[in-house]
């Protein structure tokens, strides 16, 4: 890449990350796009899903930069993020796939996965992401393979994403990435989740935070906030900075 280039961009991401006003800003697009369910919205390779652009586009930079053998995400729902990781391995031309767990795979979700072009690279396990059980198959299926990049994008508790930080770092070595999705719901207003038994001050973020209390291993990369602003994932881009 050209030196000049990347210097400007060093210099623009360092601008973006004292500029609170765009901060603001992006914060309260967050708000009301979340309300607006904006993130149901969009496909890929024709399958539902719900995720932001800007964590998609971030996620394939993180892809191409690890090249990871294994890419382990908790939550599938309609299977949208799986295929469109396995599509992302695709491209690296090896032999990486994904291993998606879900509590809950639904029959419709289940078939429309297994009939897509990119069902080769994905793996479904099906069972809490954080019963002994399924960490076990999990393990079993990444083997010694590295690297292996971990998204969890599950149950959004507190507990749960604290127990699920804890059981699949390991798998995580130095230079790779543990991502945790939807910790914006920590800066959303109170009652944005009337029917969830998460919301702030209960989620994804509290759990982060306590997680590198007592864990040197892995550190934010701010680096990458200040490049989205729009993001259901502030502060969730866990970069692993030495290993186990």
């Amino acid at each position: 890449m050209d030196a000049d280039f990347e210097r400007e961009r060093r210099q623009n991401l360092a601008g973006l990350a004292r500029n609170t006003e765009l901060q603001t800003t992006s914060r309260a697009f967050m708000v009301q796009s979340a309300a607006a369910r904006y993130s149901y919205n969009f496909d890929w390779l024709g399958v539902p899903i719900i995720q932001y652009p800007q964590d998609l586009i971030m996620m394939q930079e993180l892809i191409w930069r690890i090249r990871p053998e294994v890419i382990v995400e908790t939550g599938v729902a309609r299977g949208g993020s799986v295929v469109f990781y396995a599509s992302m391995l695709t491209l690296l031309d090896g032999n990486g796939f994904v291993v998606g767990i879900d509590i809950d795979i639904r029959a419709h979700n289940r078939t429309a996965i297994e009939a897509h072009p990119m069902t080769r690279r994905i793996r479904l396990v099906e069972g809490s992401s954080v019963s002994e059980g399924v960490v076990s198959r999990v393990k079993e299926l990444v083997g010694d393979r590295s690297p292996v990049l971990v998204v969890l994008d599950s149950n959004h508790t507190h507990e749960h994403v604290l127990q699920e930080l804890e059981m699949y770092s390991p798998l995580v070595g130095r230079g790779s990435y543990l991502v945790v999705f939807d910790t914006i719901v920590d800066a959303m207003p109170t009652d944005s989740y009337p029917d969830r038994p998460w919301g702030p001050g209960n989620n994804p973020m509290t759990a982060v935070r306590e997680f590198l209390r007592h864990n040197d291993r892995f550190q934010v990369d701010q680096t990458i906030d200040a490049k989205l602003q729009i993001s259901v994932a502030p502060g969730g881009y866990l970069k692993c900075i030495r290993d186990g």
